[in-house]
């Protein structure tokens, strides 16, 4: 099973909204057969791993290892049940039963209907966590919620500043954690900003310094006075702007209602929920973080601390989390936060 999560990670980033599924075939102790879901609208991982089997005779002698359970439905590929089924294996190990109500234990069952061995439950604290957003939807019905911002080891985000000031951001982290972030961002479905971050910063919000797609832009402006020009709007990618005046697409910027700027934070992830969008990291500002996190609508923070000193400025976000892991990356330090 563990190598089953290991092939499942190598399609982080790829196949959204589906989960991410390795795939293991044993026969007396030897692995004839593995694959993994590598794309979205791809073949399923045990479809990969018993076509990888060159001898198809064994497979009804053989176990099969899978980190999801098998699907029962028709999607955009066929049942995975069903093929399992067709080739007769004697055995599956399931890590994760799925969440999703078009499977959920309607595949287990008909592995069992068909006289199939199934075992479940095999590494499934490591499983939820591979696919804690795939869970995370499914489960919670709203994104999986990543809180992301770098600080100084004072903790200050940035100087104080103002529009009118044409003052750049304050650059706090080494250039490796810079291609760290930018691929972290390939990794998720949508980056959002507040409007001063967008206005102050003109961030351009993609993955550029990484090989990877880009992810979706989200940009909360609920009066709309953020000017055409700045970088967030250009054809790079597609934008989303939230705001309470107007609902309509221009291009590759959709505008998105919100009904009340007060509570946006709650409109934002249930829209985001209906529109299939799986994770969204959330890069400031300050305000903007706290607002998520005081809604408690957030899983993961990911803070970066300098050593840098600056004495004064716009302090860092507050909040109380448990530390999962930490990670030095030249002098900068990356510790992440799960909530308590």
């Amino acid at each position: 099973m563990k190598r089953c999560l290991e092939l499942a990670a190598l399609g982080a980033g790829n196949v959204a909204p589906n989960p991410m599924v390795g795939c293991v075939i044993v026969h007396k102790d030897k692995i004839i057969g593995e694959g993994y879901h590598e794309r979205c609208g791809e073949a399923h991982a045990e479809v990969n791993a018993i076509e990888s089997a060159k001898d198809k005779a064994l497979l009804a002698e053989s176990t099969l290892y899978v980190s999801l359970e098998p699907c029962a439905h028709q999607g955009k590929t066929p049942p995975c049940a069903d093929l399992i089924v067709k080739h007769k294996l004697k055995q599956v190990v399931i890590c994760n039963t799925d969440p999703f109500s078009e499977v959920d234990g309607k595949g287990i069952a008909r592995l069992k209907k068909a006289g199939i061995e199934v075992t479940t439950g095999v590494l499934e604290s490591e499983g939820r966590w591979l696919n804690r957003r795939f869970f995370t939807f499914h489960e919670k019905k709203r994104p999986y919620i990543i809180l992301k911002w770098a600080q100084t080891i004072d903790g200050y985000i940035d100087r104080e500043r103002s529009a009118s000031d044409d003052n750049p951001p304050l650059k706090i982290t080494t250039d490796a954690s810079n291609k760290l972030v930018h691929k972290l961002r390939t990794e998720e479905e949508a980056i959002l900003v507040g409007k001063n971050t967008a206005l102050l910063d003109d961030p351009r919000l993609t993955a550029r310094y990484w090989p990877g797609k880009n992810p979706l832009r989200l940009v909360i402006d609920p009066q709309l006075q953020l000017p055409s020009s700045l970088r967030m709007f250009n054809d790079e990618h597609e934008t989303w702007v939230y705001n309470a005046r107007k609902a309509l697409c221009e291009k590759n910027i959709c505008f998105e209602r919100i009904n009340d700027p007060a509570e946006f934070p709650h409109e934002i992830v249930n829209h985001l929920h209906g529109k299939d969008i799986q994770s969204v990291i959330i890069e400031g500002g300050k305000n903007t973080i706290e607002r998520f996190y005081q809604a408690g609508l957030w899983d993961e923070a990911r803070v970066f601390t300098n050593p840098m000193r600056i004495g004064n400025g716009i302090q860092a976000p507050k909040f109380i989390g448990k530390e999962m892991e930490r990670t030095h990356i030249g002098e900068d330090l990356l510790q992440v936060y799960l909530p308590e």
